[in-house]
């Protein structure tokens, strides 16, 4: 716990060790147990305002219960006919809950209010390790600047758990297949923004929950005392696929972190000489599919048939209608006509995925998929859903459509 004068009178030191046995709680109604300094202060706090509002209620509860009985009719007391105090004993008894109030508001609970709250925007620079979580709709994006590493965290749940076909597992829409790796005793400076809509990045056992916004760069720190795993999810309700974005930590002994790293370097180098690959069309297809499952099924559905009036269609001639911006932005890129979606170039379909559509809920996911990835998917869109081109797309004609561009 972060040190902070002492300065509790007797009530709050009861109430701090009636609370503590609370901090070891595992119970759905409880927190989640603390693993940063931040997490055990938020959590003391309140634990300490639960005591003490339960000793208000108690006593407030007593003076009334003891009033209506003590001065009921039926004994003989009649109402009082006094307007306001006019002794000295009654402006006593009339400032002392008023003083003790106070004392409790500003004292009590504000001293460790106070430092909970500085704690959490305590982002100096002392911290060894920067990462920065970008927020999209519907996954987070991890970058090690000092680290040069970079990747997406995306929900690994399968599709057939959501309808109902497939048993739920334990971590049901709290799985990613790229978690954040973090070492364990190190101070980690997170850096929080967004490429579309407010997200929110919210880790329980952490105590921590900063919004990401577009435009902005948000901070916030954590310093997990060890190794776990550590799930939370987007807190800030950011559209249909809110509830499919998910977040994992895994904490690490500092070894197998560098460990860590080191081996992700390398994953990304080998992935950076992929456009160097030819890929059949059913190796494609096969990557295709599984990079569409986490990234475009929420607003594109499984089966590839939308959501009418938002998000449209991959099947070429499934009808559609939608606002006559977003129709008018499709016909102009070769993809709708006479109502209905029709399957465009191959130059445009790639520019739709990498760059996005502006003003449609289209996001670009250039920054976010490898030219590997991108080459896969668009190939899978183009051969699946009722379409039939052959096409196979290969991240080098990716990496030539970003120079393009």
């Amino acid at each position: 716990m972060l040190k902070h004068p002492r300065l509790l009178p007797r009530a709050a030191a009861l109430g701090a060790l009636l609370a503590a046995p609370l901090a070891r709680a595992r119970n759905p109604f409880e927190f989640q147990a603390p693993v940063t300094p931040v997490a055990r202060e938020t959590l003391y706090v309140h634990n300490l305002f639960l005591v003490i509002i339960a000793i208000l209620f108690v006593l407030g509860m007593s003076f009334l219960l003891y009033s209506v009985y003590r001065h009921r009719k039926s004994r003989g007391h009649q109402p009082a006919t006094f307007t306001g105090p006019t002794r000295r004993r009654q402006w006593v008894w009339i400032a002392l809950p008023f003083v003790a109030l106070v004392f409790i508001d500003y004292v009590v609970m504000g001293i460790p209010a106070y430092h909970a709250a500085i704690a959490m925007a305590d982002t100096r620079d002392d911290a060894k390790l920067v990462v920065k979580a970008t927020g999209s709709q519907w996954k987070w994006q991890y970058e090690y600047p000092g680290e040069h590493v970079r990747y997406s965290s995306t929900l690994a749940t399968p599709a057939d758990q959501f309808d109902g076909r497939a048993p739920k597992d334990p971590n049901y829409l709290l799985e990613v297949d790229h978690p954040l790796v973090l070492p364990v005793g190190e101070k980690v400076r997170i850096l929080l923004t967004s490429t579309d809509v407010i997200h929110s990045w919210w880790v329980p056992a952490f105590g921590v929950k900063q919004d990401a916004v577009p435009g902005f760069l948000r901070e916030t720190w954590v310093k997990i005392d060890k190794p776990g795993v550590y799930r939370g999810q987007c807190a800030e309700l950011c559209g249909v696929g809110h509830a499919y974005m998910p977040i994992v930590v895994v904490a690490k002994a500092e070894p197998e972190f560098r460990a860590w790293l080191a081996k992700t370097r390398a994953a990304e180098a080998a992935a950076a000489a992929e456009p160097a690959k030819t890929l059949s069309l059913e190796e494609l297809r096969a990557r295709g599919n599984s990079v569409y499952e986490k990234n475009c099924s929420a607003c594109h559905q499984a089966n590839g048939l939308g959501i009418a009036g938002t998000f449209p269609p991959l099947a070429g001639g499934h009808p559609f209608s939608a606002p006559a911006a977003m129709t008018s932005a499709l016909e102009q890129r070769g993809f709708y006509r006479d109502g209905k979606i029709v399957l465009g170039p191959v130059a445009k379909h790639l520019d739709i995925v990498l760059h996005g559509i502006p003003g449609t809920p289209m996001a670009a996911f250039g920054a976010q998929l490898s030219d590997a990835d991108i080459a896969a998917v668009v190939t899978y869109e183009r051969n699946d859903f009722g379409n039939h081109t052959g096409e196979a797309v290969q991240a080098a004609d990716v990496r030539a459509a970003r120079a393009a561009k």
